[in-house]
């Protein structure tokens, strides 16, 4: 968790002047939606957390 929230900041808050709390949630959720859905990941074969997220067999309740 500490690691992704590094990214965060390194990526994108840091990067960014935001005029006040609502346009920094508006700029985490495009970021939060780039992040899974395009930025390849290395400790994921480069793959992006919705390709493995979605392709994993769903699990009955037991």
């Amino acid at each position: 968790m500490e690691r992704l929230w590094r990214i965060v900041k390194y990526e994108c808050v840091y990067l960014k002047a935001f005029k006040d709390g609502a346009h920094l949630k508006e700029e985490l959720g495009h970021y939060f939606a780039w992040y899974n859905q395009e930025r390849p990941h290395q400790e994921l074969d480069d793959a992006t957390p919705d390709e493995v997220y979605f392709t994993q067999p769903v699990k009955q309740a037991a």
